[in-house]
């Protein structure tokens, strides 16, 4: 059985309000992922996973009938970003030698969630 191996890293943002920011975390399943709000109110993400997230369950456990909720948890944590602050998320990874590897990015920023992946390849000009 192949095995995904992946690592996932996020800057450092600075968030409006460290509390609700770590409810927030807390509500949600990150796989094996960790994440940390310091005192200073600076969120991180990251570990050896690919950044997917689950509501948790009342147990802690992640809700897998409930689907992957990545989007709707990014988009929550866009309306506690300080101004002028911007959280990036990376994911790369592989399974074997196989295509294809894993490779994406999400970006919030002014209130906005913007995703990047490998799947559109654009042509380069002369």
């Amino acid at each position: 059985m192949a095995t995904l191996q992946a690592a996932t890293t996020s800057t450092g943002a600075i968030v409006s309000d460290p509390q609700a920011v770590r409810e927030l975390c807390e509500s949600y399943c990150f796989g094996t992922l960790d994440w940390e709000v310091t005192e200073e109110g600076e969120l991180t993400i990251w570990g050896y996973d690919d950044f997917e997230v689950y509501e948790a369950r009342e147990n802690g456990l992640p809700d897998y009938e409930g689907g992957i909720v990545t989007h709707e948890f990014l988009r929550e944590l866009a309306d506690h970003l300080e101004a002028d602050e911007e959280f990036d998320i990376q994911t790369t990874g592989y399974t074997k030698c196989r295509f294809p590897v894993l490779a994406k990015r999400y970006v919030v920023r002014d209130g906005e969630v913007l995703h990047a992946d490998l799947s559109s390849p654009e042509p380069i000009d002369e």
